[in-house]
């Protein structure tokens, strides 16, 4: 690395402007740097792709073991130091967050771009040609895209089922793919809500829990609410059916003062008075709750011992701090209102279930909470033989979750296994015929970099990648569209015939976050680092894990 930028005055004298230790990178070495740093990000998630790819075991410095393939999951996993590489965890973060799958695709495209943008550069290619160049095919592949795509209905259970299905045969739990699929789409549909748009689905309405114990086809779907809780007192029946529910988001306990308080109390019969008072204050509530003809509590607060008993006499089941997420969604799975103040608890605000009831599962003990008649919250149970596998299938679902929501939001598909890649980059290369100058190498260099996807799927499955890339450019040129890398088979086939589907908002956003993502680390040709704080002195070799430490 170089120091600070070397000027000196007439006489010799250097002038510093950074300040002492700083460091600089400029030109050509800066861009190969960030390039190198981006690729390599890249390369660590390259072999998980697809339905061969391979498990990352992620270790961290606790000694807790992660195992995923999940590209996001993964490079959230890894402290990532070099601020170009930084850059590329961010892509697979932003395309989590937006549409929840298509995170590796995203990294291994941008990656690859920025590896035939090095080729360029090395050619005295000007960065932002490349760019103008990048920018145009993106937009571009888009149309190509959105031309291309196979449009569905929305609520179309078995077009949603099979996009589930693709998004979950890449996981390790892929031999369970057919329980998980069916069990995502009916959870989804259930909580869809029409709009003027068409349906609107929000996956928080679909609450995950997980357990170990059982195998994964033991997972379930609850048209209902389950609460990691259990019933508060022992006498209390441990199932109601035909319930009516209070949620309550207040105490049922005697509130203490906001400032100091004394009573002076001379003798028992004042003890006694003032036990009574409370006494009859903590009935008052329960009778309340009794009056609107509740026969489940569900309260986000605390459950006085006295208030308990009552409850239990009148054969109430009750649940006491409860999360504020759960309570609301209770109000969406039973029809009920959310009671802030109990002396406005009346019978329209209750909600309505089949059954509550407490079960056990594995050592704890949890109430579920079932039968709904049209429930907006549902919860699904996962199950699984060890902790590790019911925490990658926890992944694995929320990644089906995803596709299928933004499928139902934007109901448009296409086939999978890199047919849609290939099939733009096809197009993308006759159309950079068309253009002039040099923006048309970055073009025809954004179409070979698309074909990264289909090749890393092929290397995964053991495929030769040469003989794969000729064959997917020759059935393309035979206008064979859904022609992909079939990994589980071996060979390019029809992606559209083995029912391998894709959201068409997975396959855009992975277009545009690797492409703008790699416009900016191409523009970037000055790297100023500021000093670091020196470490203390230690064993040879440095501590590990302090070199982030201490940035100005």
């Amino acid at each position: 690395m170089a120091t600070a930028i070397p000027a000196v005055t007439s006489s010799g004298q250097p002038v510093l402007i950074l300040k002492e230790g700083s460091s600089q990178t400029r030109g050509r070495d800066a861009q190969k740097n960030n390039i190198m740093a981006a690729k390599l990000i890249a390369e660590i998630v390259r072999s998980s792709l697809g339905p061969r790819g391979m498990d990352k075991m992620l270790v961290d410095s606790l000694g807790d073991v992660t195992i995923t393939n999940d590209g996001a999951t993964i490079l959230k996993e890894i402290d990532v130091q070099h601020p170009a590489a930084k850059m590329m965890v961010e892509i697979s973060k932003a395309t989590d967050q937006e549409v929840g799958d298509g995170t590796t695709s995203a990294v291994i495209f941008a990656g690859s771009l920025l590896e035939k943008a090095e080729e360029l550069i090395s050619k005295d290619v000007h960065p932002t040609i490349i760019v103008d160049g990048y920018r145009k095919a993106a937009a571009k592949a888009l149309e190509i895209l959105n031309t291309s795509a196979i449009k569905i209905s929305p609520d179309d259970r078995e077009w949603l089922i099979k996009i589930a299905k693709t998004s979950v045969s890449t996981k390790l739990v892929s031999k369970e793919s057919d329980v998980l699929s069916a069990i995502v789409v009916d959870a989804l549909l259930q909580v869809a809500e029409k709009t003027k748009g068409g349906l609107k689905v929000d996956i928080d309405d679909v609450k995950v829990e997980k357990k170990p114990g059982g195998s994964i086809r033991d997972t379930s779907l609850v048209k209902g609410i389950i609460l990691d809780k259990e019933v508060v007192h022992s006498g209390m029946p441990k199932s109601v059916k035909s319930a009516s529910i209070a949620l309550l988001n207040s105490a049922l306990e005697i509130e203490k003062t906001e400032f100091d308080a004394k009573i002076n109390i001379s003798n028992p019969e004042q003890m006694k008075l003032f036990l009574d008072e409370e006494n009859r204050m903590l009935k008052g509530m329960v009778d309340k709750i009794v009056e609107s003809g509740a026969n489940v509590v569900i309260c986000q607060k605390g459950i006085d011992d006295i208030a308990q008993h009552y409850l239990a006499k009148q054969g109430i089941i009750a649940v006491r701090r409860v999360k504020q997420s759960d309570i609301e969604k209770l109000a969406k799975a039973t029809g009920g209102r959310v009671v802030t103040n109990l002396e406005e608890l009346s019978k329209s605000d209750l909600g309505k279930a089949g059954l509550v009831e407490e079960r056990n599962v594995e050592e704890d003990k949890w109430v579920f909470v079932e039968g709904a008649a049209n429930p907006k919250a549902v919860s699904l149970l996962i199950r699984g033989g060890t902790q590790r596998i019911v925490d990658e299938a926890e992944r694995s679902i929320h990644d089906a979750l995803c596709v299928v929501r933004d499928v139902i939001q934007k109901p448009a598909v296409v086939a999978g296994g890199g047919a849609p890649e290939a099939h733009i980059a096809s197009k993308l290369r006759a159309w950079s015929n068309t253009l002039g100058g040099r923006e048309q190498l970055a073009v025809q260099l954004f179409s070979d970099a698309l074909e990264s996807i289909p090749l890393t799927l092929a290397e995964n499955a053991g495929l030769d990648p040469i003989d794969t890339q000729v064959e997917l450019r020759a059935a393309q040129s035979q206008g064979k569209t859904w022609y992909g890398v079939s990994a589980l088979d071996g060979g390019v086939k029809d992606m559209e015939k083995l029912n391998v589907f894709e959201p068409v908002a997975v396959k855009e956003q992975i277009i545009k976050s690797a492409t703008e993502c790699s416009c900016m680390i191409l523009r970037i040709d000055d790297v100023i680092a500021s000093s670091k704080m020196r470490a203390p002195a230690g064993p040879p070799g440095g501590m590990g894990g302090m070199g982030g430490m201490g940035e100005d």
